[in-house]
C-alpha cells in the first residue's frame, strides 16, 4: 500500500498509561465512525506498515488504542507518528459535498464567466482551503466555501461555481473564456 492510495485518518500522539496504551488523535468529522476500526497503516520511515489494534476508549477526536503483539516501548515508538487508511474506506458523500482528493482534475465551470479551467488541486491551509484552478497558464484561486460551490457532478466531472464578484476578473482579465 502506498501513501497516494491512502487517507490520513489522523496521528499516534502519546502513550496512556502504563499498559502500552497509546492516543491516537482521529482528524475526522466523526470519529464515532471508526470506534470498530482494527488495524491501520502507520507511516514508517516513509513506507506503510499494518499495525492490529483495538479502540479501548474514545473521547472526542482522541481513542485510546491498544497495539496487538507488541511491547509498551515498541508502542511509545509510534508516537508522533501518521495513520492511513485505504481510500477505498472513505466513506462516499453525495451532492456537493466531496473530498478534495476527489475533484482534482474536475472542470471549473462559474456562473458568470462559464469554463474558467481544471481544478488542478486544493490547496488546504489552516484559515480557508482554496481551488487552484489553471487556465492557460493562468492560476486561478478561488475560496472553498459552500457559498461558492454550487454544484459537484462526478459523473461530468465538473465543479459549477459562483465566484465572489470581479475575483476571477483579477486573474483573467479580459481574456475571453
Amino acid at each position: 500500500m502506498e501513501i497516494k492510495d491512502c487517507y490520513q485518518l489522523g496521528r499516534i500522539t502519546k502513550p496512556w498509561g502504563y499498559k502500552g496504551q497509546m492516543v491516537l488523535f482521529l482528524d475526522v468529522d466523526t470519529p464515532e465512525d471508526y470506534l470498530g476500526l482494527d488495524s491501520a497503516f502507520v507511516e514508517v520511515k516513509g513506507q506503510l506498515v499494518p499495525y492490529f489494534f483495538h479502540v479501548d476508549n474514545l473521547n472526542g477526536n482522541k481513542a485510546v488504542v491498544t497495539f496487538e503483539d507488541l511491547t509498551a516501548e515498541q508502542t511509545a515508538a509510534l508516537a508522533g507518528r501518521e495513520v492511513y487508511l485505504p481510500l477505498t474506506m472513505l466513506p462516499k458523500l453525495e451532492g456537493n459535498k466531496f473530498y478534495f482528493h476527489e475533484v482534482v482534475g474536475f472542470k471549473v465551470i462559474d456562473e458568470e464567466r462559464g469554463d474558467i479551467g481544471t481544478l488542478a488541486s486544493v490547496i488546504d491551509f489552516p484559515a480557508q482551503p482554496l481551488f487552484q484552478v489553471l487556465k492557460n497558464g493562468v492560476e486561478i484561486l478561488i475560496p472553498v466555501i459552500d457559498e461558492v460551490i454550487t454544484e459537484v457532478d462526478r459523473d461530468q466531472k465538473t465543479l459549477r461555481i459562483k465566484a465572489p464578484n470581479g475575483l476571477i476578473d483579477l486573474y483573467l482579465g479580459d481574456i475571453n473564456t
